[in-house]
């Protein structure tokens, strides 16, 4: 049986992983144009999508965390998205350094941006996030092994222990609310999920195939590391758990 950290104790490890500091932004980029070209283009496409506003996501969060009697839920959301930020604003920065130009719109970021606009539900969100960070983890292991830039790795690090942290703080999530629904429910929710990874990791591998490719996965690896991802999500959420609220 699963025991769920409560709301107040992703708020505490939020505010302290936001003092950290694991970039040393005094290290020069040093990028070959090899490097460059290989990465140039989904690193702006990502760049560009960590720095959502989340005020959909914070609507969403509010909503459900008045239903439930978990305001401090709302703040935990908050300080998870200003994380993601985080990344988006390094990201940015690198961009700038390197002087490749940040872009204002791509394909896939407005792909994902109208799915999030007329998503209301709480349990979709915290779906659609644990595939997109689970494709994440793998996006920013492969940037960082397709260049020897050590600034660029340092970023990349960053993100990744950031990432672990998310996809556990949104999966005990969807656990919580997958836990109270009835048989039936759990039951087709569980082909729905494994669908939505199929076709989310898919979309992402197509937009990113080149950059994947450079960091070491062929197409069956890269499912392959998202099917496991995808085993362990079924696996927490299906184990009954225990939520503690503060």
């Amino acid at each position: 049986m699963n025991t769920y950290f409560t709301s107040q104790y992703w708020i505490n490890h939020f505010k302290a992983n936001a003092l950290e500091q694991r970039v040393n932004w005094e290290v020069r980029p040093a990028l070959t144009i090899a490097e460059l070209d290989t990465i140039k283009a989904s690193l702006q496409a990502w760049q560009l999508g960590e720095t959502s506003e989340g005020k959909h996501l914070i609507a969403a969060a509010t909503k459900y965390a008045h239903k439930i009697g978990d305001v401090a839920y709302i703040d935990a959301v908050k300080l998870f998205i200003k994380e993601e930020q985080k990344h988006g604003n390094n990201l940015g920065c690198y961009l700038d350094t390197i002087g490749v130009p940040r872009i204002k719109k791509d394909w896939g970021d407005s792909l994902f941006r109208k799915v999030r606009y007329y998503n209301t539900s709480m349990e979709l969100w915290t779906l659609a996030v644990i595939v997109v960070e689970s494709t994440a983890q793998i996006f920013y292991q492969a940037l960082k092994d397709a260049t020897e830039c050590t600034l660029l790795k340092q970023i990349c690090t960053d993100i990744l222990i950031d990432e672990a942290y998310h996809i556990t703080f949104q999966t005990e999530r969807l656990a919580i609310i997958f836990d109270d629904k009835n048989a039936f429910s759990k039951w087709w929710r569980i082909t729905a999920y494994k669908y939505f990874f199929i076709a989310t990791s898919g979309l992402v591998w197509f937009a990113h195939r080149k950059l994947f490719k450079a960091g070491g996965n062929t197409f069956a690896t890269y499912r392959r590391k998202m099917e496991l991802k995808y085993t362990k999500t079924l696996k927490i959420i299906t184990e009954r758990g225990e939520p503690m609220w503060v």
